[in-house]
């Protein structure tokens, strides 16, 4: 089964240096229709304005994955990381126990775009830790990249779940093939472009589709597109 969530059913929240986009149950939003599915917990899709961002906050029992899509994000937090990321990079935090985190958009003059997700580990009071990853973007080009798993390895960030994070930027009329694990899921989040899912179901600009029941998967572009696709274990949400 392949569920069409488009992005005008997101939830959207603004202030004079912030908005955000959330396409799960998060802060001021809530829908109990909408916590989770399968361990993912969150995706916010965040644009910080110029020397502006989320000061130090904590987390627990939380695998923290922040994308950046366009612009500068810093990050800094109490186990000493200090880093900047950019398109390119990709970093994941264990919260664990507990951790403080800061995370600001540290340019002058450009918006940060930023995707921030939150996966459930596969055990709690884990040791906080935190990793930073950069992807060769040409190796997106019609092809799913691999950039976090539970199988790390090269250019790929270590995630306590079963769980991969794949990115792709497909040319017009190309398609791909993703072959799954029955009793598996699949996440689909469309950044920008527009993709068909087996013919059935066709995605725009930041809408989503929740998958099950379905262990083959062909994604054709419609036009230049950039995915997001999460493989998941099947369970819970």
């Amino acid at each position: 089964m392949i569920l069409h969530n488009p992005s005008t059913k997101r939830f959207t929240a603004k202030n004079e240096w912030q908005e955000t986009h959330f396409s799960f149950s998060f802060g001021p939003y809530y829908d109990e229709e909408n916590i989770q599915f399968g361990p993912l917990r969150v995706l916010n899709d965040d644009i910080v304005k110029p020397n502006k961002g989320f000061g130090i906050h904590p987390h627990r029992d939380a695998e923290i994955v922040s994308i950046v899509l366009k612009g500068q994000l810093k990050h800094e937090d109490n186990l000493g990381n200090v880093g900047t990321l950019q398109y390119g990079n990709v970093q994941r935090m264990t919260a664990g126990t507990g951790v403080l985190h800061s995370e600001v958009n540290p340019t002058e003059a450009e918006d940060t775009h930023f995707l921030q997700l939150w996966i459930l580990p596969n055990q709690k009071q884990l040791t906080p830790s935190y990793e930073d990853i950069t992807f060769d973007p040409d190796k997106l080009r019609n092809e799913l990249l691999p950039v976090v798993s539970h199988n790390a390895g090269g250019n790929v960030a270590m995630i306590h779940q079963d769980v991969t994070l794949y990115l792709s930027k497909l040319d017009a009329e190309k398609e791909i093939q993703f072959q799954q694990e029955e009793g598996r899921k699949i996440y689909v989040f469309v950044i920008e472009g527009e993709v068909s899912l087996n013919g059935d179901v066709t995605l725009q600009r930041r809408d989503d589709a929740r998958i099950t029941d379905l262990h083959s998967l062909t994604i054709h572009a419609k036009k230049d597109a950039f995915i997001l696709l999460i493989d998941l274990p099947g369970g819970e949400g």
